[in-house]
């Protein structure tokens, strides 16, 4: 993230008002985590440790087994169930920033967390990182994304990816 888009976010977090629920949506390795720890990284200490604990639903923190990142394909169904019911958690919680931060790459995937914050009295935010149609991009993905997704898989994505 250039320099640009790290004062973006620090913008972003001290003009943005309670009661905010953030969808990310990108490629793996697009810069959705680092988008989101620069956001947060913007509030005060403790604020920021606040929405880390209680408001931050990540499928891929669900996969971090003692720290280290380990994929199962067999519970990705379950985990992103799991992050829907924290997020959902954390917004019934009152937490006032709540953050998704999985790839939303289909409508499907991110309609119940839309209608949850919206239900509930959020301001809904969708932040999408880079272009997924941009073959450079996914490009850039394909080698920076930890998760050992590959070019081929980042394409097939890009091609279910649906814009507003």
């Amino acid at each position: 993230m250039n320099k640009d888009n790290s004062q973006q976010c620090q913008d972003d977090a001290a003009d943005l008002p309670t009661n905010l629920a953030i969808i990310m949506r990108g490629l793996p390795g697009s810069g959705k985590s680092h988008w989101v720890e620069q956001f947060i990284a913007a509030y005060p200490s403790e604020v920021a440790q606040q929405i880390k604990r209680n408001g931050y639903c990540s499928t891929d923190a669900l996969f971090i087994k003692q720290g280290q990142y380990q994929f199962n394909l067999n519970l990705l169904s379950e985990y992103h169930q799991r992050n829907l019911t924290l997020f959902i958690q954390a917004l019934s919680n009152r937490q006032p920033v709540v953050i998704c931060d999985n790839t939303n790459m289909a409508r499907w995937e991110f309609m119940a967390y839309d209608a949850a914050a919206k239900a509930l009295g959020y301001q809904v935010r969708h932040v999408l990182i880079g272009d997924p149609a941009d073959p450079e991009h996914q490009a850039l993905c394909a080698q920076r994304n930890q998760h050992g997704v590959s070019l081929r898989q980042i394409q097939l994505m890009a091609k279910k990816f649906e814009s507003f």
